[in-house]
């Protein structure tokens, strides 16, 4: 594709990023990051770019101690006469991280960035600076897009186990060279705390780094933050974040497993009972640990539209924050669904306003599988065939707009299930019928337990075309299943091809979709 660097320029980035990576990284892996001795602030925890579009971008980094954050830029890894940007100060309040946005940049370019964390009290006193890169939308729509989804990492009590090289599944999706990853929620398992080790079926032993605040479920909001804090000890992830800019949303393991507002919580193992007291705790972490444009405003939501160039926009949804209880689905009434009304308005209102090729509508749960709660329903799918209940009212009355407004090129994206899987819904084998074909495709874990495919529900008619799943559950990474997915739309034909990949890069499937299409 035209907008890819030349393999000579991929090669210098990659030992530049990994030059600049061995100067403030620990050595090794799961280690604690390496602080420097001089006096001076230091940012061990590596650096993250999100959010990116045509001009602009957030960069994220984490002090060990006050510092001010300033962020310079240059279209070269030389830096020669960087711009600067002075970002905020970075304290206690914040746990220490911070977020600079940058603006008017260069639309469809590469741009190298370095943070420096400067002493307060002395601003000439800088450590050493840290290194990353990512590209901006292109507003050239031949230029194409690339960009790989997953979720749930660290789940089910597999964290970071060093004889296996730790989440070695960042490592092949940055060989792809993606514009962005999209992570589709459960970023951590504050509710599952990582032991030192776990018996494995064949009589192995699988080996996790710990930490104090992932001994035990998070309540506090020390313990929230110090549950982003453990996967960033990953030096795989650190290196990736450098390199790919993130487009991130939340689901359910961000607090506590299968949680709604106003929930009440009977587990023994928390002393605060309160969910709505958890999700802000775990809220304001979230903020704090990864560069989201929409948490910076004063409504704070996660919902969002982002739009890279011509060819795409991606609809962010938050399908915790505004949800009713979890019950059995069979009413036949049900405003409130799993989005909130106010945010399917805001939905319904920027797909209409949408002129990308391509509108990947990015779910953190998925539209037509049953994952139960107990004897209630946790996601939309409420097991049974016929007409639309529950949450589902919700999502036919979404699906209904999107025909009737002949809005064209969507696609779903999610994971949650822990196994991959490509599902197309057709009207001619559903109940409800008032809706145009589309697809929805499923990928993960990054690093936690597999589980066996989720029952199809017959409503909206899904046919799975591909899955790959465990026949049995929590099969831990050494025993694989560990996905996540590929988008390439080609920026002539403006064609959009998914391909399920596994923890190796090894595409199980791929699916082609022409655009403009209506059925397909």
């Amino acid at each position: 594709m035209s907008h890819r660097p030349s393999p000579a320029r991929r090669s210098v980035l990659r030992g530049s990023l990994a030059a600049s990576a061995a100067l403030t990284l620990p050595t090794a892996l799961g280690a604690a990051p390496a602080f420097a001795r001089s006096g001076r602030p230091a940012a061990g925890w590596g650096v993250q770019a999100g959010d990116v579009t045509q001009d602009s971008g957030l960069v994220w980094v984490r002090s060990d101690r006050p510092a001010r954050m300033i962020v310079e830029t240059s279209a070269t890894e030389a830096f020669r006469n960087p711009h600067r940007w002075q970002g905020p100060l970075l304290g206690p309040g914040t746990d220490f991280t911070g977020t600079t946005r940058l603006r008017g940049l260069p639309s469809g370019e590469q741009i190298h960035y370095r943070v420096l964390l400067a002493d307060p009290d002395d601003p000439r006193r800088t450590g050493e600076p840290v290194t990353g890169t990512f590209r901006t939308a292109s507003a050239k729509r031949r230029d194409g897009v690339r960009f790989v989804w997953s979720g749930d990492l660290a789940g089910q009590g597999w964290g970071i186990n060093p004889e296996s090289g730790g989440y070695t599944i960042y490592n092949a999706m940055a060989a792809l060279d993606p514009d962005f990853f999209l992570c589709s929620g459960d970023n951590i398992y504050a509710d599952g705390p990582i032991t030192g080790t776990v018996p494995l079926p064949d009589g192995r032993t699988w080996r996790n780094v710990t930490t104090e605040e992932k001994a035990k479920v998070a309540e506090t909001l020390a313990e929230f933050r110090g549950n982003f804090r453990y996967n960033l000890l990953d030096e795989n992830l650190r290196a990736f974040n450098a390199r790919v800019p993130s487009i991130v949303q939340w689901d359910d393991h961000e607090v506590v497993n299968n949680w709604y507002p106003g929930e009440i919580l009977t587990d023994a193992r928390y002393t605060e009972k309160r969910v709505d007291v958890l999700a802000a705790r775990a809220r304001q972490a979230f903020s704090e640990y990864f560069p989201i444009s929409t948490l910076r405003r004063p409504d704070g939501r996660v919902y969002r539209v982002q739009r890279h160039g011509p060819l795409l926009d991606v609809f962010v949804l938050d399908m915790r924050t505004y949800r009713n209880a979890n019950s059995p689905g069979d009413q036949t009434t049900d405003p409130q669904g799993i989005l909130g009304r106010e945010q399917l308005e805001w939905l319904k209102r920027e797909l209409s306003r949408s002129r990308a090729v391509w509108k990947v509508i990015a779910s953190d749960m998925p539209i037509g599988l049953v994952v139960p709660d107990g004897q209630n329903i946790e996601a939309v799918a409420q097991g049974d065939p016929g007409k639309p209940l529950g949450r589902e009212l919700q999502i036919a009355e979404l699906l209904r707009f999107v025909k009737h407004r002949r809005i064209t090129g969507t696609v779903w994206l999610t994971a949650d299930v822990h196994h991959t899987s490509a599902q197309h819904y057709q009207p001619s084998k559903a109940a409800f019928t008032d809706f145009e074909p589309f697809w929805e495709f499923v990928s993960g874990p990054l690093n936690a337990g597999a589980f066996p495919a989720n029952a199809l529900d017959g409503t909206f008619g899904p046919d799975r075309v591909f899955v790959k799943a465990p026949a049995t559950a929590n099969v831990s990474p050494a025993g694989g299943y560990q996905f996540f997915g590929e988008v390439d739309i080609d920026g002539h034909s403006g064609e959009l091809t998914v391909r399920l990949r596994e923890q190796d890069g090894t595409v199980l499937f791929t699916q082609a979709l022409q655009p403009g299409r209506v059925g397909q």
